[in-house]
């Protein structure tokens, strides 16, 4: 195998089909000796389309849809998730948080953070991002 596009050893960047374009100087998924890294998403659709007005269910169920969008496109899936890390602007939005993640993840438990911060970009209401297993 030409170690030069080994996902497993070297790294390699993607935005995969499903997600907006990148609205700055980064990349969706960044792999490397095994690992993923996917950069924090936002409750923004595949056309690119900011979902600042919707509900923060609305919104969660979106930003889940993305980082599964982007561990898929990127190798891996759900079940490979090692840690999680979620920016919410309410933390009184944590239980019903939990009780979507909790659906969406399965079995699947991997380390987590919820990280309360006063803002995220476009007035969204939650921001995640992951690190898994290819």
């Amino acid at each position: 195998m030409n170690h030069d596009t080994d996902p497993h050893r070297y790294p390699v960047t993607l935005n995969p089909v499903g997600l907006a374009t990148p609205g700055g100087h980064y990349s969706h998924v960044a792999s490397g000796n095994g690992m993923l890294f996917i950069s924090g998403q936002l409750p923004i659709d595949a056309s690119g389309h900011k979902l600042t007005e919707a509900s923060f269910d609305v919104q969660a169920r979106q930003v889940l849809a993305n980082v599964e969008t982007a561990l898929i496109g990127g190798g891996s899936e759900i079940s490979k998730l090692l840690q999680v890390r979620i920016y919410l602007t309410d933390v009184a939005h944590w239980p019903l948080f939990n009780q979507i993640y909790a659906a969406w993840a399965g079995a699947a438990r991997p380390a987590r953070a919820v990280v309360p911060v006063p803002a995220l970009h476009f007035g969204l209401q939650i921001e995640v991002e992951a690190t898994a297993l290819l």
